[in-house]
């Protein structure tokens, strides 16, 4: 490569600085500088600053951006960020900061960087929030801020609006020299708002585009075309698209047919029409390997830690919940108990439908998942499920643990119980309706614990069933269910009747390997390269 590549890469979130991450984004933008620079790359980075990460982080002014929103002149200022750790040196990362970039969360006491719309609006204040980010990062660009990248990838519909200034905006017309990358980190979540008619819609943000009267139909949702789409927006108008697994690469083709199976979400025809032209790419994430791994932990050590830990949580809460008492209460009987559980199956996820519908859809003989598992592991057994989410899922996990004495639901997180976890379960569980690519599963098999998945997206590139994991489909929902338990039998009965089976499937687990290196040579060879 005669000359380095300069990437700038555009996203929501970025775990390279403190406070700046809530899903998966945040991982892939905190690790893959890194494996790129090592391949000879420059490497930017820039989220909006949510009016706290230049504060919270070592930050130093860069200068000042002028740009146009909503039509009026405006102002935001670029700080240049320190990263949290030597890890995340490898980029340059930026923050932009403007008063539309505020959320504080009152219940929480701290800032957020998405918004909960109320019914009925949604993505409302965050679109608004991201489009007028975008308008910030095409400014900053032209005028040369982040120097001459010759790459904008950009992460999910949060950073889709780029490519409609790119394409429609006449003061932006020198965004066109520069290639540009889409990434789908999560294609159910697509930021769809108003074309006109509303505060948060395109007219509002970008009154003076370059169309005519006539709003282009590729801005337009395919199902309600008085609507603009961002994450559409992102596959047509992208010179490269990309997934973060092959498998999800092919699902998304076809349409999505809930709850049984999960596709392109009503894009999969804009999908198609990138994948004919060669536009559309499924490359897998990867994943860090330290030089040292987190020490699996005695029984009496893991109840130690989480009764700790608990008690962390429930002292930040204005009042205790009720799953907070059916913990204590389990946590202490397990410490006290002389029978220790043979058998420990863990999860580590946020408490959301696509990652937890399985748990509580019904399989063939009316149970829920959630209970076939416990049924499944019965007095030798125990399930301990970390997370947050979904208020109606957490309320189920808390109502089943409340009468089932093998069953740990901590609602809540912090890195230190999900590392402990990763290491010390005897099977995790990931039974994810999709699943682009996912993380929980390369953690745990890092630290040797085999995986039971559902095989879907990243998961299906990731597990062996059968060699470093276990497991199952169906084309329907109680058809997973059923599976599901059916795999999990299977487990505890290699694990209970062929011990030197099942440590080959632990050792192989360890030994599986997902390199970003490998991830940043395909995004090199696919993503980046002019053909």
């Amino acid at each position: 490569m005669s000359k380095a590549l300069h990437i700038l890469m555009v996203a929501a979130e970025n775990d390279g600085l403190k406070r700046c991450k809530v899903g998966g984004i945040g991982d892939v933008i905190r690790d893959i500088p890194g494996a790129l620079a090592s391949r000879g790359c420059q490497v930017s980075v820039v989220t909006p600053s949510y009016g706290f990460l230049h504060t919270v982080n070592p930050s130093e002014k860069e200068g000042s951006i002028k740009f146009s929103f909503a039509g009026r002149a405006e102002t935001a200022d670029l700080y240049r960020v320190q990263p949290r750790s030597a890890a995340a040196a490898h980029a340059a990362h930026y923050v932009v900061d403007h008063p539309s970039f505020l959320k504080f969360n009152h219940q929480r006491e701290l800032h957020d960087i998405y918004s909960d719309d109320p019914p009925g609006r949604p993505f409302a204040s965050d679109a608004v929030k991201f489009a007028c980010f975008n308008a910030a990062v095409a400014a900053a660009v032209q005028d040369g801020l982040f120097g001459n990248p010759d790459v904008l990838h950009l992460h999910d519909w949060h950073a889709a609006f780029l490519l409609i200034l790119r394409k429609y905006a006449k003061k932006y017309a020198g965004l066109r020299k520069f290639r540009t990358v889409y990434t789908i980190h999560n294609l159910s979540l697509q930021g769809v708002r108003p074309l006109t008619g509303d505060p948060s819609s395109l007219e509002n943000w970008y009154p003076d585009l370059d169309f005519g009267t006539k709003i282009p139909a590729d801005l337009c949702d395919p199902r309600w075309p008085d609507c603009i789409n961002p994450m559409a927006v992102g596959i047509r108008l992208a010179d490269a698209v990309h997934t973060v697994s092959p498998s999800y690469a092919q699902e998304i083709l076809e349409p999505s047919r809930p709850p049984q199976t999960f596709g392109g979400e009503g894009l999969e025809k804009d999908l198609k029409k990138a994948e004919g032209e060669s536009r559309l790419h499924g490359i897998l994430n990867g994943c860090e390997y330290p030089g040292q791994s987190v020490q699996k932990k005695t029984f009496t050590d893991l109840i130690h830690l989480l009764r700790t830990e608990q008690s962390h949580w429930a002292a930040k809460r204005s009042a205790l919940t009720f799953a907070d008492f059916i913990v204590f209460q389990r946590l202490g009987k397990l410490a006290s108990a002389r029978k220790k559980p043979e058998f420990i199956a863990v999860s580590v996820s946020r408490v959301v439908e696509q990652k937890m519908l399985l748990l509580k859809a019904a399989g063939g003989d009316g149970l829920s998942g959630l209970e076939s598992i416990l049924k499944t592991l019965g007095d030798r057994g125990l399930y301990i499920l970390l997370g947050t989410g979904d208020r109606a899922y957490e309320e189920f996990f808390a109502e089943v643990s409340a009468r089932s004495s093998n069953f740990i639901f901590l609602n809540n997180y912090s890195v230190q119980t999900a590392e402990t976890l990763y290491a010390s379960g005897d099977l995790f569980l990931m039974p994810s309706s999709f699943e682009p690519c996912g993380i929980s599963q390369m953690l745990a098999m890092r630290d040797g614990q085999p995986c039971l998945v559902n095989r879907t997206g990243g998961l299906r590139d990731t597990v062996q069933p059968g060699i470093d994991g276990f497991g199952f489909e169906s084309d329907s929902l109680s058809g997973q269910v059923d599976a599901m338990t059916a795999e999990l039998k299977a487990a505890l009965h290699l694990h209970k009747n062929d011990p030197g089976k099942w440590q080959a499937v632990c050792k192989a687990a360890a030994k599986a390997r997902f390199l970003w290196d490998d991830t940043a040579r395909q995004y090199i060879e696919k993503l980046y390269t002019r053909s």
